[in-house]
């Protein structure tokens, strides 16, 4: 079995975001990156399949050189090969357009990602990649266990989960609980070394004309000071959430 992993490079959680050129670009000056933690759970995953079936596992990336340390992260967990497409990812559609060419000429079984990724959270490139390859596809899923050439897998629904079969070839979004957050891996230093010598394919871009075009980034509104009042007055508490907070 052949697993394709899709990468994302995004920032830690705990780097401060800023913005440049008239807020227009995304600042990375001084950025932690780190692989997308819902692609983590879908590596960690393939990496089960690999040990316990001998599933060959390459990840993936659309991005630009910058993003190779995270790929060569996730060799340093276990995958055996990886691929870059050379590429600025502009939008969701042609990122799912780039990876698709590469499904289309090295002919995956299995292709996991994560539901999202954490920076720009659009949840658009599974979808669009399974739309484009006419394959079948499970979103936020759980859990997915492999026999032969059929699938099973389980998703979280409103109010319980739902458990689906299918055939390989299959795009599988998975998301936290499709492993144990207690089993994800860090590298250690003999996976560290042996990542230096895997292949990493360096693709050029399929062409293509973005379908949306980003005019400039925003930061929230700071939030404003909080204001105390006594446990017993009520009557100044409806005030301030009628008349400031508009809520009642």
């Amino acid at each position: 079995m052949k697993i394709l992993v899709c990468i994302s490079h995004v920032p830690d959680t705990t780097s401060k975001i800023n913005f440049a050129e008239d807020n227009t670009k995304f600042d990375t000056n001084g950025v932690q990156f780190v692989i997308n933690p819902y692609d983590e759970f879908a590596l960690t995953r393939a990496m089960w399949f690999k040990e316990k079936q001998g599933a060959s596992v390459t990840v993936i990336n659309v991005g630009l050189a910058t993003t190779e340390p995270t790929l060569r992260k996730a060799l340093a967990i276990g995958a055996d090969d990886a691929i870059r497409v050379n590429t600025e990812p502009t939008d969701g559609y042609q990122v799912a357009m780039q990876l698709a060419a590469v499904v289309k000429n090295e002919g995956y079984d299995l292709i996991l990602t994560g539901k999202e990724s954490i920076d720009y959270n659009g949840g658009m490139v599974p979808g669009m990649l399974a739309e484009i390859l006419e394959y079948n596809f499970v979103n936020a899923c759980i859990g997915v266990e492999i026999e032969g050439n059929s699938a099973t897998m389980s998703r979280e629904i409103d109010g319980g989960k739902e458990i689906i079969t299918g055939n390989l070839p299959l795009i599988i979004a998975g998301q936290k609980g499709m492993v144990e957050e207690k089993d994800l891996r860090i590298p250690n230093m003999r996976g560290i070394m042996m990542a230096r010598k895997k292949p990493m394919k360096v693709l050029d871009p399929v062409e293509f004309s973005a379908a949306t075009t980003t005019l400039k980034y925003e930061k929230p509104e700071a939030k404003g000071a909080c204001k105390l009042i006594d446990a017993g007055n009520l009557d100044g508490l409806i005030e301030l959430l009628h008349n400031e907070a508009k809520v009642i």
